[in-house]
């Protein structure tokens, strides 16, 4: 009767082809978490985005602060990992921190709103690190965007 099994070299085997898959996944799980972190950050600065929407519709110019749009302090807009939003000039820069991954904590993500001079009717359009400004559109305030482009939402990487 011949004998069933694998011999230890044909396990080791699997077991290297195994780890090499493996190891060729890992980076993907880390892009894609830290991805989600900056979306996770992008969605809290909504409300610091509303709060520029509100002021310029009612006095036609863009808040210089944080104070000025009406909401909370740069250093109270903090999450999981968000550790301040800030407003100047009307754009709106993300600073991750708190529990986000050690790849981008201190980067900072902005978000520049672009208007139509003279036309304050037109609402305003949100322009993600160096999006192409719209035709007919001013982008206002500096960007700020230190985080590298693989970990950007797709929209944020023109």
């Amino acid at each position: 009767m011949a004998a069933r099994g694998f011999s230890m070299i044909e396990l080791v085997m699997v077991m290297a082809v195994i780890a090499i898959l493996a190891l060729m996944a890992a980076p993907t799980f880390l892009d894609r978490n830290v991805r989600l972190q900056v979306q996770d950050g992008i969605t809290l600065a909504e409300l610091a985005k509303s709060g520029v929407n509100t002021f310029y519709g009612a006095k036609n110019e863009l808040p210089n602060n944080n104070e000025e749009a009406g909401v909370p302090p740069k250093e109270k807009l903090v999450s999981n990992v968000v550790s301040e939003i800030s407003i100047d000039g009307g754009a709106v820069t993300i600073k991750f921190g708190n529990n986000v991954n050690s790849s981008i904590v201190g980067k900072r993500l902005t978000l520049r709103p672009a208007i139509v001079k003279d036309a304050p009717t037109v609402p305003i359009a949100w322009l993600c690190n160096n999006t192409p400004v719209p035709n007919g559109m001013t982008a206002m305030g500096f960007n700020q965007t230190n985080i590298p482009l693989k970990w950007l939402p797709i929209t944020c990487r023109n």
